[in-house]
């Protein structure tokens, strides 16, 4: 690891008690297991309690990050909350965080870029640290999807769960992981195909008027399939070839955690044998800003990230936004 190169200096991940179950839905909406488990690869999402919040789901993430990075709170200098379902518009999820941790020092602020957030905010971070190298920076992922999933729409609420991950970033020896690179990409004329409209500046409500279906998550899901797929695909490209590296080069690729088609499309068009891909899909659904540092932390946490592995990130969001990014790992180098 360059002593340029931004490091990663702990993480963590954490998703509420509560699953919700195809079977559950199956008493919900006109689904079936087998429709869901087919076209998604999901059996499985956690779901938030109705008193959790987005930061309430960061908290515990943080705390575990900031555990296995050796830091308290109060040595943090920034934090980042990746999210579309924050706490409130105002304040930030991350001003929110920022009181409940205790870290009192840092300043905060959310970033949205849907689910391509967490990737946004390691370059955020990384840019940061360039500025300011002595910084101790946290960057979260956390969503409560269900507090914005329409569940009488059996084509998007069969897709989301509610989760958190975190990073602590720093440029301290001894880390877990360099960020070798991230590179990142946005093309707004598309963002009709993904939307949560309402209650925004663009779509009004009046005091008295009763919500409607554009306060949910509304997608045409062939078209977002298709631009992720290829999106993640020429960016994920891009990263290899800055680097000099190719799919063989990798030892564990962890894209979003959109659905399982799009994952194992994604792998044959890049080359990666499944077998090399990290998966979770199956158990959190898509938690958006969550899913890639959730699946992050979780593939560390149970020995899927060897040492001195390289590892290739990859996400698509909202907006549309999409993001690669490559990390070295290793302590001590």
């Amino acid at each position: 690891m360059s002593a340029h190169t931004p490091k990663i200096l702990g993480f963590g991940h954490y998703a509420p008690s509560r699953t919700l179950t195809n079977a559950d839905l199956e008493k919900m909406v006109d689904t079936s297991d087998d429709w869901i488990t087919t076209r998604t690869g999901i059996k499985e999402r956690h779901v938030a309690a109705p008193d959790e919040a987005c930061s309430d789901l960061a908290l515990p993430a943080a705390r575990q990050a900031l555990e296995q990075a050796g830091l308290t709170p109060d040595s943090l200098t920034h934090i980042f909350v990746a999210t579309f379902t924050p706490d409130a518009y105002v304040p930030s999820a991350a001003c929110v965080l920022q009181h409940k941790l205790g870290a009192s020092q840092a300043m905060a602020m959310d970033l949205a870029a849907a689910c391509s957030g967490f990737l946004y905010s390691l370059e955020t971070a990384r840019a940061f640290l360039a500025i300011h190298p002595e910084a101790k920076i946290l960057v979260v992922g956390s969503e409560v999807i269900t507090s914005r999933t329409n569940f009488t729409d059996r084509s998007t609420c069969v897709l989301f769960g509610d989760a958190a991950g975190a990073a602590v970033l720093g440029n301290q020896d001894n880390a877990i992981a360099a960020l070798d690179d991230v590179l990142l990409g946005a093309d707004g004329s598309l963002g009709d195909l993904l939307v949560v409209r309402g209650g925004g500046s663009g779509a009004p409500v009046a005091l008295g008027e009763s919500v409607d279906e554009s306060f949910f998550v509304q997608m045409q899901g062939s078209e977002v399939f298709r631009h992720a797929v290829r999106s993640m695909a020429s960016i994920t490209n891009q990263v290899l070839a800055r680097a000099g590296l190719s799919a063989k080069d990798i030892d564990l690729f962890i894209p979003h955690q959109a659905n399982i088609r799009i994952i194992e499309a994604l792998a044959k068009k890049l080359a990666f044998p499944i077998d090399k891909v990290y998966v979770n899909v199956n158990r959190f659904g898509n938690s958006s800003a969550a899913s890639v540092p959730l699946a992050l932390s979780e593939a560390l946490q149970e020995g899927y990230i060897p040492e001195d592995a390289t590892v290739l990130l990859a996400s698509f969001g909202g907006g549309f936004t999409w993001g690669a990014a490559l990390l070295k790992f290793g302590r001590g180098h």
